[in-house]
């Protein structure tokens, strides 16, 4: 499970791929979380946002990485342009039912999420897409 998990906004894989050791904060617009796996979490997100099959997903190496700096443990992988195109779609009511279950699948498996952050993740997570999409950039997750 991650410590740091910063979802951000960037030009391409290669601008993406530059803040592996620092994280984004400082170069790129970003959000902060903490605490729960990312990469599982993009893929759980997408099945439910884009009705995509996990298995599926995880065969067709999603999410794809974009830098690993291996011992250290710092990652950077972007988000994948269906799911990305199913937040940006997404209606404030959907990305509320996703959060919700979501945060049950969590629960089953023994990690405890709350609801509300779900929401607030998701939502927030929505609107960087959005900002993103309109400027032509993709959206990544640093990940500490």
């Amino acid at each position: 499970m991650s410590i740091i998990v910063e979802f951000f906004a960037a030009p391409d894989d290669a601008s993406a791929a530059l803040v592996l050791r620092t994280g984004p904060q400082r170069v790129f617009e970003s959000l902060s979380f903490g605490t729960f796996d990312p990469e599982e979490a993009v893929v759980e997100w997408q099945c439910l946002l884009a009705g995509d099959s996990f298995e599926e997903l995880v065969e067709a190496g999603e999410p794809r990485p974009v830098a690993d700096a291996g011992d250290d443990g710092c990652l950077v992988f972007a988000i994948a342009p269906r799911l990305s195109a199913a937040l940006a779609e997404a209606e404030q009511s959907e990305l509320k039912d996703a959060a919700l279950t979501w945060s049950s699948q969590r629960a089953e498996d023994g990690e405890v999420i709350d609801t509300e952050m779900a929401s607030v993740i998701l939502g927030d997570l929505a609107a960087l897409v959005r900002s993103a999409r309109s400027q032509g950039q993709g959206v990544y997750c640093w990940v500490a």
